[in-house]
């Protein structure tokens, strides 16, 4: 049975994330969902083997963040991820960030990953293997509902000063 969504990875809030404000610092958003990440991919056979198998990998194409509620220090945190869609190329997933004790959602990440193959540096279709794990995840995650932050984009409609697209 698949898990849906993915829920394998925790976190604690280090010293080290936290910045002038008190809080955790964005960059450290980014780094914890990309060890989420890295789980999620694992799972999918993404993992280390894979790449030294195939010479295949993934690449960050495209990712956005939101937040939603401070963490601080010490806070434990749970990262979910949940397969939004595939292509033969491509892999869209989205992750939430809750604080592991409280439950509040603190932070999303939507991302769009790119098989690439590293022989060759260029982006590539992933191994049937691959995708028939990615068939299998996306028919037991394709049943949740779709998150209300995905597909985001910033400043729509433009904001004072910017230009209006023609």
């Amino acid at each position: 049975m698949i898990e849906a969504p993915f829920d394998q990875h925790r976190a604690v809030v280090l010293p080290e994330w936290i910045d002038y404000n008190g809080h955790m610092n964005v960059a450290y958003y980014l780094l914890a969902f990309d060890h989420a990440t890295d789980a999620f991919l694992d799972f999918l056979g993404l993992d280390g083997a894979h790449r030294e198998a195939t010479g295949g990998t993934t690449f960050a194409g495209d990712i956005h963040l939101t937040y939603q509620r401070e963490v601080k220090e010490g806070d434990p945190l749970r990262i979910t991820t949940q397969l939004l869609g595939y292509d033969e190329k491509r892999i869209r997933f989205f992750c939430r960030m809750y604080h592991a004790e409280e439950g509040f959602l603190a932070s999303t990440m939507e991302s769009l990953s790119l098989y690439v193959d590293l022989n060759r540096r260029r982006v590539s279709v992933m191994p049937a293997p691959v995708q028939q794990r990615l068939a299998e995840v996306f028919a037991a995650h394709g049943k949740l509902a779709p998150p209300p932050e995905a597909g985001r984009v910033i400043a729509k409609p433009p904001l004072a000063g910017m230009p209006r697209p023609a």
